[in-house]
């Protein structure tokens, strides 16, 4: 539990902030639609007017009957005044349900836009951004409710000036009466202001220190719900732990909820005894001078409802203060979330200066963010268009890093990578991940169609069925693809209808094939992507992409040398260096690292 100078700041020292965070929110809900917000700033201004209005009208209808009452005839004035009336109260019900259709519509639309806005800002971090825990504690955050707060921060503004105009307008009812009867009528409203500022910064607090642990619940849910963890689930019995865990967090946030909940509730109670005692007053305040003949019997009725509708509208305008201040500070964390600085596209080039010339690694160490040991470590390398490299080495010794850095994922630390002659760090990031083809060990499958899970690879021949067989054909997998139901329109995966599931083997195929929608790659990275196929298979696949690959640089990760061994020189890696690099044949004659890893896997086929 953090301690409390960790609290965010009291309303009144917020102020500012508040104004800033509602200026952002209303801009935001008149992008999203400027006609229904101009619509709500109309209805609001007509819900601040009438209630005064009502009670105006109500005056002269009862005064009018007891009138009519002493004359003991019905005038023709009871019935101006009645129908008055109830067409006012009818324009109030129609301006409440206008107002509804209006926050609504702008809902629905806003939390779309607002996600979208979420989106967006995720897909422009680093991967290193995205890979980080707490980048998902902020995603949380931004996520959990901030959809709707924004549209909540206007309505709440919409509110404050609603009420502040019938406020205005009581007061202007009551001053006839007394002017110390309008300082009654804000007194009696200040008790729930007063809760509700003691309690919106432990609320957010708590929104706020928790989100570890709500993720943790969301992906518990994933794991016990999702096809791709049931069998390990089932077969290891992990569900009734799991559920444990699930219920134990629930326990601990109820906790904190509950606790929370009844302090909030009892300081309410009290208070808000004060303010019912404040109206109460001023009611038997009217009924004295009503019965000293001051008021007349119409006057006294508005006055009863103007100091108890007028109470509710200060509570209702200082609560909502309060509740544009809660909202002002869950909106930091959308706003906190959306202003994480992004890598400046420092680039523009779409070819290298030496077309050609291959890839070239100069010197170059990485580092993961908050980590002080080196992943990568003075790596020097030069691969030549039609070669082939393979990455041998145990989990963990940088491998995986290193073609991540290669295909522009991860921006260099030290050193320098260059493409044809040119800095990576000068390509335009679009134009030089274009030029690779990527298949990581966890690559997608995607419960899409067929087609589109290859289409993936190039999103500009995303629907093009000739471009999917083609890929589909230099990847292994169209074989299998036109057994299926529907060919390349099969769905796959559990997760929608009709959809077909396919092997660990069948899926790395897809994926191959993926990789070869990119035409103009000059470079096709293969990060253990048949791990699921058997030696021969991954033999027969690595050799296939030789043959394919006849002017692009190959880049193959794999534990298995018998594929290894056909590359035109293999890099030994441990702890982020390169300590072994030649062909098979001069690093079994160096009968070092390489050589003990080849006898030690050999020895298991013999």
């Amino acid at each position: 539990m953090a301690n409390t100078r960790d609290l965010p700041p009291g309303i009144l020292n917020q102020f500012g902030s508040l104004l800033t965070y509602g200026r952002r929110a209303l801009a935001l809900v008149w992008a999203t639609s400027p006609l229904l917000t101009i619509a709500l700033a109309l209805l609001t201004l007509l819900a601040g007017l009438l209630p005064a209005g009502i009670a105006w009208v109500g005056k002269f209808l009862v005064d009018s009957v007891v009138a009519a009452i002493q004359d003991d005839s019905l005038s023709r004035e009871v019935w101006i005044w009645l129908s008055l009336e109830a067409l006012l109260v009818a324009a109030m019900a129609a301006v409440q349900t206008g107002l509804n259709i209006c926050n609504n519509l702008l809902r629905a639309q806003l939390g779309q836009r607002v996600n979208v806005m979420i989106l967006e800002k995720a897909q422009q971090l680093e991967l290193a951004q995205l890979e980080d825990a707490e980048f998902y504690d902020r995603l949380t955050r931004a996520r959990r409710e901030a959809s709707s707060r924004p549209l909540a921060l206007v309505q709440k503004t919409f509110g404050v000036i609603q009420n502040g105009i019938a406020i205005l307008s009581f007061s202007g009812l009551l001053l006839a009466f007394s002017p110390w009867a309008v300082l009654l009528l804000v007194v009696g409203g200040l008790p729930a202001f007063f809760v509700e500022a003691k309690f919106a910064g432990q609320a957010y607090r708590l929104f706020r220190w928790r989100s570890p642990e709500t993720r943790e619940m969301m992906y518990l849910e994933s794991v016990l719900a999702r096809d791709d963890y049931t069998k390990e689930v089932k077969l290891f019995g992990l569900a009734p732990k799991l559920l444990e865990r699930y219920k134990s967090i629930f326990r601990k946030i109820f906790r904190e909820d509950r606790a929370l909940t009844i302090r909030r509730g009892w300081w309410a109670f009290g208070l808000g005894l004060l303010g019912t005692a404040a109206l109460y007053a001023a009611f038997a305040w009217v009924v004295l001078a009503t019965v000293s003949g001051q008021l007349s019997l119409g006057e006294m009725t508005m006055y009863i409802m103007v100091f108890k509708q007028g109470q509710s509208a200060v509570s209702a305008s200082l609560t909502s203060i309060n509740g544009m201040y809660e909202d002002y500070l869950y909106l930091s964390s959308l706003y906190e979330f959306l202003e994480l600085p992004v890598r400046s596209q420092s680039g523009g080039v779409s070819a290298g200066e030496r077309p050609g010339s291959g890839l070239e690694i100069i010197d170059v160490s990485f580092r993961y963010p908050g980590s002080q040991n080196l992943a990568l470590d003075s790596i020097n390398l030069q691969l030549d268009p039609g070669t082939s490299l393979a990455l041998v080495g145990e989990n963990g010794s940088g491998k995986t890093t290193l073609t991540k850095l290669i295909a522009g994922l991860y921006e260099i630390e030290r050193g320098d990578i260059r493409l044809h002659g040119t800095s990576l760090k000068e390509w335009d990031s679009r134009a030089l991940q274009d030029r690779i083809g990527v298949i990581f060990q966890d690559f997608a499958r995607y419960q899409w169609l067929v087609g589109h899970n290859i289409g993936a690879g190039d999103v500009r021949d995303f629907d093009n069925e000739s471009r999917w067989q083609e890929a589909a054909e230099k990847g292994l997998a169209d074989a299998f693809v036109k057994e299926l139901p529907a060919g390349y329109r099969t769905q796959l995966g559990r997760w929608f209808k009709d959809g077909q599931e396919l092997s660990g083997g069948q899926w790395q195929k897809i994926a191959l094939a993926r990789a070869f929608m990119r035409q103009n790659a000059d470079i096709l990275i293969l990060d253990e992507p048949t791990a699921a196929m058997d030696a021969k298979a991954e033999a027969e696949v690595f050799e296939h992409f030789q043959a394919m690959a006849r002017n692009q640089i190959l880049i193959l990760i794999s534990h298995r040398f018998s594929t290894v061994r056909r590359a035109d020189r293999i890099a030994v890696m441990e702890a982020g260096r390169i300590i072994e690099l030649g062909s098979h044949e001069e690093l079994m004659d160096l009968d070092g690292r390489y050589a003990q890893l080849f006898e030690l896997q050999a020895r298991a086929y013999r």
